[in-house]
């Protein structure tokens, strides 16, 4: 599998197993995809399920190409159990992933750019269009995150500080920190060059 057929397909996924709902839910802990999947609890959908719906909607994807943009991801976006597929985080759609809260380590970081900079002061971090806002654990991955829209800028959370006071915090499968938000007073930008 090429690395352009690999991107294609991990974004098919992450489009259907992260976001684009069409109406209603039939229940609280279930949506609707575009192509008609239903997220059952925690985000799982069955593989075969996944892989018919896709073949109707004009997107064929086979069982090995879905196995090797599960194994190859750099993100690690999803997981396989059994039978079944999910996104590890990142939703834009209600969905429990059932993750317990843990205690993170004393600083996770977060990549963004420079013109996020002033609105990241004032307001802090936000899920935004997410459930969650979206931490790593090194400043490396963090600078990965940063370089998709541009020149990185990787900033320290203070989460040590964050989870005394209060604030929530769970780590997805795929090694990800999630948490509500980040007040101002918690973040530390680099100094200017």
């Amino acid at each position: 599998m090429d690395d352009r057929r690999t991107v294609k397909v991990s974004k098919y996924l992450s489009k259907h197993l992260r976001h684009q709902p069409v109406g209603a839910p039939p229940t609280p802990s279930r949506q609707w995809g575009r192509i008609g999947l239903r997220l059952g609890d925690g985000g799982w959908v069955e593989i075969d399920t996944l892989i018919a719906a896709a073949t109707v909607h004009g997107f064929r994807i086979t069982r090995a190409e879905l196995d090797h943009v599960v194994a190859t991801n750099d993100k690690q976006r999803f997981a396989v159990e059994g039978t079944r597929i999910r996104a590890n985080q990142g939703h834009t759609v209600e969905v429990d992933l059932g993750l317990a809260t843990a205690t993170p380590p004393p600083y996770l970081y977060h990549g963004t750019v420079a013109r996020n900079l002033d609105a990241i002061r004032a307001e802090g971090l936000r899920a935004m269009t997410r459930h969650d806002v979206h931490l790593s654990p090194d400043r490396e991955t963090a600078t990965r995150v940063g370089a998709r829209r541009g020149r990185p800028v990787v900033l320290s959370v203070d989460a040590g500080a964050m989870h005394r006071d209060g604030h929530v915090f769970r780590v997805s499968d795929n090694g990800v920190w999630l948490t509500e938000a980040v007040p101002p007073r918690y973040l530390r930008f680099p100094q200017p060059h």
